[in-house]
């Protein structure tokens, strides 16, 4: 499929990688979700990428696959990947045949935190259009789906996902601001999360905590544990257990209005 550059020729990470959306539109599907799959921030797990596009086709909602950049010890880097995918997408909203206000974002994994940043840290900034017009445009994505997410960069976080994004000497400043659950508010969209109770990669307190500050914050949420399952299996659609999250998330999302 056609590539959609969402950043200036000159935006490239250490291996010359420019970030780009994949998309996956549907006629009148007026809603979108941006997925970004997982992979510690040094790689991108393609079963996470388009199986997860095409499930959401099946379900009538129009979707992009986020290739981010992998900079390590880049914070900043995934960050504006992901915030500039959803100012690129909702401000072509109408060539895309997507509603602007109904612009979800997906994330596995790592590319569960980097869902969750782009979540709870957004912005306007002035994005071309596609017509070559420029506007001020939001990056807060409508709601956020965090799968197995990886959350804290504190105890409890993944020592890979902090080591390729903030190397082993992070002051502790770097470490709070991005850790997701300490930058939730009462601006943070709606959240649907599921983990499982046996992931040794991701401990599901990373999930919990995230729960755990969206209620104090009043935001909707709707969190889902699962006994069996471990880590990293995307879609899961032949596991007898968690397997369950598609059919879950779905009618979450449909409840959204997506």
């Amino acid at each position: 499929m056609d590539k959609i550059w969402i950043a200036d020729p000159a935006v490239v990470d250490d291996q010359g990688e420019r970030p780009y959306l994949v998309p996956y539109l549907l006629p009148d599907a007026h809603s979108a979700v941006i997925v970004l799959p997982g992979g510690g921030y040094e790689f991108r797990a393609d079963h996470e990428g388009a199986p997860v596009a095409e499930w959401l086709n099946e379900n009538g909602i129009s979707a992009f696959v986020l290739h981010y950049r992998l900079s390590p010890r880049q914070r900043r880097t995934p960050l504006e990947d992901g915030q500039s995918a959803v100012r690129h997408v909702r401000a072509n909203a109408a060539e895309y045949g997507v509603d602007p206000s109904r612009i979800g974002i997906l994330g596995f994994s790592a590319g569960g935190h980097l869902a969750a940043m782009t979540g709870t840290v957004f912005q306007e900034q002035e994005t071309k259009l596609l017509s070559g017009l420029h506007r001020e445009v939001s990056s807060r994505p409508d709601l956020m789906v965090l799968c197995y997410p990886v959350i804290t960069m504190d105890s409890f976080g993944h020592e890979g996902s902090r080591m390729s994004l903030l190397g082993d000497q992070a002051a502790i400043e770097l470490v709070t601001g991005s850790s997701a659950e300490k930058q939730v508010s009462a601006m943070t969209p709606p959240a649907f999360i599921w983990h499982t109770a046996d992931d040794d990669a991701v401990p599901v307190q990373n999930s919990l905590r995230m729960a755990l500050a969206l209620e104090e914050h009043s935001v909707p949420f709707e969190l889902h544990v699962y006994e069996s399952g471990g880590h990293g299996k995307g879609l899961a659609l032949d596991h007898p257990v968690m397997g369950n999250w598609t059919k879950q998330c779905i009618s979450w999302l449909h409840r959204q209005g997506w």
